[in-house]
């Protein structure tokens, strides 16, 4: 092949190239398909919606046409017609606000002592020592079953049930952070340490990422566990809240307010674990996992 052949057919033109890089139709190859990929999933997933939706309906057409007793389970509409009432005389609202600071107290609390006790175990050696084996003994125990011994430490105000938010909180974190930490690779952080990153940048560029999506997972399971604990606590000697609303409704055979209760608990876990997986696409741009096809 002469010269001139091979200078025309490894010259690439910069527009050419620059399709290539950005995903245009003009850079069909392999790096533009990943461009066209995430934009794909982007597109909103409206067939998430589906199944809640047709529960919903079912539940309806069930509770109307008589197949559910009213007293058993009210239909839909009839929860939503008490919850328009409640939320109008302004009580839901104050139970609401109750439940909120409960539970967000308690994960404060209980978060940050998990980040920091798994922080300490995964990072040295004496802190795995001396912190982790009492804190896998405790995990082994219901903390819902301690609640006997909480109230005759705490009491059974506000405290015991932000103890018990704290301590569902508590081990999922901590057990998905110490986790995240001992999961990185040694090589990474010899890498960095030959490249001249000292213990802070170390630990800022290698570990903080590599620890983070075991970080949020625990995040995540740590709400859950947090609600659950709320339900329980609020329904030991108080006189507000979510949970006081559905006992109080169930003393007086109100079934309507006490699925309204419980939906509301369902809500407030869906919204906040959407909240969490939004921040958790915004912090982890970086990380690319197994996607669903």
């Amino acid at each position: 092949m002469s010269g001139a052949a091979l200078t025309a057919t490894s010259t690439v033109s910069p527009a050419a190239t620059a399709a290539v890089a950005d995903g245009r139709p003009g850079g069909a190859g392999p790096v533009g398909r990943p461009a066209q990929a995430r934009a794909r999933r982007s597109l909103p997933s409206w067939r998430r919606a589906v199944s809640p939706v047709a529960l919903l309906l079912a539940w309806e057409l069930a509770g109307r046409s008589g197949v559910l007793a009213e007293e058993k389970l009210p239909a839909p509409s009839t929860v939503l017609t008490t919850g328009a009432r409640l939320a109008g005389d302004g009580s839901l609202w104050v139970h609401l606000g109750d439940s909120l600071t409960r539970a967000g107290t308690g994960l404060v609390l209980g978060g940050t002592a998990a980040v920091l006790l798994g922080a300490i175990a995964g990072l040295l050696r004496l802190g795995d020592d001396l912190v982790d084996p009492p804190v896998q003994m405790a995990r082994m125990l219901p903390h819902l079953a301690l609640v006997p011994l909480l109230i005759i430490w705490v009491g059974i105000g506000e405290s015991l049930k932000i103890s018990l938010v704290a301590l569902g909180a508590f081990f999922p974190i901590y057990l998905n952070l110490y986790a995240g930490i001992r999961g990185i690779d040694q090589r990474l952080v010899e890498a960095a340490r030959t490249c001249g990153l000292g213990q802070l940048a170390r630990l800022r560029h290698v570990v903080l990422p590599g620890a983070l999506p075991s970080l949020f997972l625990g995040l995540r399971l740590a709400i859950a566990a947090a609600w659950l604990s709320l339900v329980v606590g609020e329904q030991v000697a108080t006189d507000n809240g979510v949970g006081f609303m559905i006992m109080e409704a169930r003393e007086f055979s109100q079934t309507d307010v006490v699925v309204l209760g419980l939906l509301v608990y369902a809500v407030l876990g869906l919204l906040s674990d959407l909240a969490l997986r939004f921040a958790e696409r915004r912090a982890l741009v970086w990380h690319t996992g197994l996607r669903a096809t």
